[in-house]
């Protein structure tokens, strides 16, 4: 069964020649506008975040995204898709769903509930990996062996998951039957880490889900550290101020020490993922564009003052 095509230009609303600034741009506001925190209709948010950092998982990747791009710009939103060959977990031209879908012998199956879409899954999803083997009755007279397969796949967690932890409802759907599991999200999880369910596999392999952290319109994620760029007026840094940055909890109160320089680090302990993580809040001197005369006047007074030269 071919997935639907997905036009991750389209759902970020930026031409096929975006900048990588231009990604990040579109992404911030899509993403605070559609956050299932903030929006009203809390079910229609949560699908378009999930479009929303899906499509920015692969653009805002250069290798993901000239896989993507090898595509082609002639694909139309929702026409049926299948991986051409060396593309997805198991590709070869095959049609398969999910994660890793037809292999041998023919069997395939499909991933619901990880946040990622059928399209995503195929052309940049998981894969089976070789395991043991396990008998199953089949001739007369005695017993046919098959290999245990491991499946290996992606499972979208958003920040405030890998925060304080959540349990999510994952189906795998194989050849002659549904599995559908409770899967235990720890807090502190962090990204690339392996979530293992014994015995869901293929033939008594297990299922492992790869964990994939949800893009944030305001963090980057370091370890278990959540990174704020907060920019601030010369003066703010200048003088020192009191301002309120955003946290996964709500927002904090945090003093700008007077004389911070540009790029300096202030950390908010505890304020980031799991119970050792915290918020590191990087500082950025903004210059105002335009001023007016009067500014301009006071800044040249400033300068006339001031016996400060930074390349002194």
């Amino acid at each position: 069964m071919a997935a639907q095509y997905k036009d991750y230009y389209q759902t970020l609303g930026v031409p096929r020649t975006a900048t990588a600034d231009e990604l990040k741009k579109s992404f911030r506001k899509l993403a605070r506008e559609f956050h299932p925190d903030v929006a009203k209709d809390k079910k229609r948010a949560e699908e378009k975040f999930k479009d929303i950092n899906e499509a920015y998982e692969v653009l805002s990747d250069a290798d993901k995204r000239k896989k993507y791009d090898e595509l082609g710009a002639n694909w139309k939103q929702g026409a049926d898709f299948r991986p051409p060959p060396g593309h997805g977990g198991f590709g070869g031209g095959q049609p398969f769903r999910g994660g890793a879908g037809r292999g041998g012998g023919g069997v395939e199956f499909e991933f619901q509930g990880t946040g990622f879409s059928d399209f995503f899954e195929q052309m940049f999803g998981g894969q089976r990996r070789g395991g043991g083997a396990s008998m199953r009755g089949g001739f007369p007279g005695g017993q046919v062996e098959e290999p245990s397969r491991d499946i290996e796949g992606d499972i979208m967690v958003t920040l405030e998951e890998a925060k304080a932890g959540s349990v999510r409802t994952v189906t795998v759907r194989h050849e002659n039957r549904t599995d559908s599991q409770q899967v235990k999200i720890p807090a502190g999880i962090t990204e690339g880490q392996k979530l293992r369910i014994a015995g869901r596999g293929e033939n008594g392999g297990d299922l492992y889900l790869r964990v994939r952290l949800a893009k944030h319109p305001d963090f980057e994620v370091d370890g278990h550290n959540l990174i704020y760029e907060l920019e601030l007026a010369p003066w703010e840094a200048a003088l020192g101020a009191e301002i309120a940055v955003p946290t996964l909890d709500g927002k904090v109160n945090i003093k700008i020490p007077a004389g911070t320089a540009s790029g300096q680090k202030l950390r908010v302990r505890g304020r980031g993922l799991g119970k050792t993580g915290d918020l590191i809040v990087a500082t950025k001197i903004v210059v105002p564009a335009k001023i007016s005369d009067v500014q301009k006047k006071l800044w040249e007074q400033l300068a006339k003052e001031s016996k400060f030269n930074p390349r002194d």
